[in-house]
């Protein structure tokens, strides 16, 4: 059945338009590295999420030939492989499919997942995601907190609980929960098309890990001597298979069904790893995609030499951050502008930035206020974060400093309700109104800032019976008592003119506003 469109007034389009430029303005603040480094990360993640769904399904074929050998000592572990296979593919492919509508919202139907052209797009996620009635973003926390619950069900070591609830955790950021967002919002409100992907892109990574470690404690429980005694096999369990430089890469090395009287003796290439409980750290100094290869030898309980060998790729990416101006891309000079940074995978309290050609004031975690100094003149803010204890420079962002533009004059006034309105010349303006009112205001109140200015002066101009023009000047910003006199002689349909305003701004310029206000009485 066809929807019938209700028809946009006027006010509704200007708004859209509005909202549309917006949108464009912020979109500026994306650069092309950014956007690459996303579309890097989702390729690295998805040859990981490959390797685990790879591995994990060389499990489900191991128990079900171990549920046709030994059933009866298979059947309880088999079946509750069976309930992690379908929780775990259920929500995978949930994400898969929240993929490929952001990316059909963003590039029409013939889109291509593996090829997005409109990377940069701010307003898809934000549409699939949050839309009202329709969004897509609250049945994904949804989903994820009972996929965590439910797999949290089933792990016993409390270490690998504490990654697994890490990586599926819809808590937000301290400064998110102040500026009272949820999950859904942080996460894909006004969010890139390639990021948002990404993100979805690791939970499935995540939601493939976890289904791992589950299969592995599974496998544990099954006697090894009845089911696993011929299928031993070396893993490697990575904390994170992405990492950035500079940060290090750490992997628990374990082979199944290893005997807890000894443990087996670990080679990464050809060197002995001397660590006792199988933990392998470097640090990772440059970028690319990179293998862990060695080999792990055991004796079996009849004196038997057991080698494995194993293999682990990891992919280490550039430090990424984004810095955004809140209310546009560009700083005012003199006026304390708004400020949000925030680095992929880092919290916000170990986010510092700095800024040259201004003061810079933290006001909470990830927020700031910046006020440059010198109009004309760039300034660079450089993003650092405290990585496992030493302070890693994460970007440097520059923005363009101007002058605050020039405000418009008005007259406040309350209407019968007691609502406040700001009188900008141009329509009638009832007389009781206007002796109501003690004087005039300036500000910069054009939908997106809202600056007040100081009126320091003003003249009005009155017109006699014979077309001779009365000015009248105030050295405030308040009406003089002449001024109000000329006020009450006023009859309907009456006009006079506010012109030669004088107002001092934040920035401490004081300026003369050009435009003169035509206030006609009612």
């Amino acid at each position: 059945m066809a929807i019938k469109k209700r028809k946009l007034s006027p006010r509704q389009k200007m708004i859209n338009l509005m909202y549309v430029v917006l949108m464009a303005m912020l979109a500026l603040n994306v650069s092309s590295d950014v956007l690459k480094g996303f579309t890097l990360m989702d390729e690295s993640l998805n040859k990981s999420t490959l390797n685990s769904s790879t591995q994990n399904a060389a499990i489900y074929s191991e128990l079900e030939a171990a549920m046709q050998q030994n059933p009866e000592k298979t059947r309880e572990w088999y079946q509750k492989a069976q309930q992690v296979r379908t929780i775990s593919d259920s929500i995978y492919t949930f994400a898969e499919e929240l993929k490929w509508k952001i990316v059909r919202d963003a590039d029409g139907k013939d889109a291509d997942i593996n090829n997005i052209s409109a990377k940069d797009n701010l307003e898809s996620a934000t549409h699939v995601m949050l839309a009202p009635g329709v969004g897509q973003g609250k049945a994904l926390r949804t989903a994820i907190n009972k996929y965590r619950n439910d797999i949290l069900d089933m792990v016993d070591d409390s270490v690998k609980r504490q990654i697994i609830g890490n990586n599926l955790s819809t808590e937000v950021p301290r400064k998110a929960s102040v500026l009272g967002k949820n999950w859904e919002e942080y996460m894909f409100e006004n969010t890139p098309v390639a990021a948002a992907v990404t993100m979805l892109t690791k939970l499935q990574s995540d939601v493939r890990y976890a289904e791992g470690e589950v299969l592995h404690q599974l496998v544990a429980n099954i006697d090894v001597k009845d089911v696993r005694v011929n299928q031993v096999q070396a893993y490697v369990i990575p904390s994170a298979q992405t990492v950035v430089r500079g940060s290090k890469f750490s992997a628990q090395i374990i082979m199944a069904a290893v005997d807890t009287t000894q443990r087996p003796d670990i080679y990464v290439g050809n060197t002995l790893l001397k660590s006792g409980d199988g933990r392998y750290e470097t640090i990772c100094n440059s970028t690319g995609d990179f293998t862990l290869r060695g080999y792990m030898v055991m004796r079996s309980g009849n004196g038997e030499t057991i080698r494995r060998e194993f293999e682990q790729p990891y992919t280490v990416v550039e430090p990424s951050a984004t810095v955004s101006a809140t209310l546009m891309n560009m700083l005012y000079a003199g006026y304390q502008n708004p400020i949000s940074v925030s680095v992929p995978g880092v919290p916000a309290n170990r986010i510092n930035l700095s800024m040259t050609g201004g003061t810079l004031t933290k006001k909470g975690d990830g927020s700031y206020v910046a006020v440059p100094t010198t109009v004309g003149s760039d300034v660079v803010m450089t993003v650092t974060a405290n990585n496992e204890g030493r302070m890693q420079e994460m970007g440097k962002f520059s923005f363009h400093v101007r002058k605050l533009p020039d405000p418009t004059a008005y007259i406040e006034f309350a209407d019968d309700k007691g609502v406040k309105n700001r009188y900008k010349g141009g329509t009638p303006l009832s007389k009781a109104a206007l002796l109501s009112t003690g004087g005039i205001g300036a500000a910069i109140d054009d939908g997106l800032l809202d600056i007040s200015f100081r009126v320091t002066g003003f003249e009005t101009v009155f017109f006699d019976n014979m077309g001779n023009a009365v000015p009248e000047v105030s050295q405030s910003g308040d009406f003089t008592p002449r001024q109000k006199e000329l006020f009450r002689r006023l009859t309907r349909g009456k006009r006079f003119y506010i012109s030669r305003v004088h107002a001092i701004g934040p920035d401490g310029i004081e300026r003369t506003l050009p435009a003169s206000m035509e206030v006609i009485v009612n």
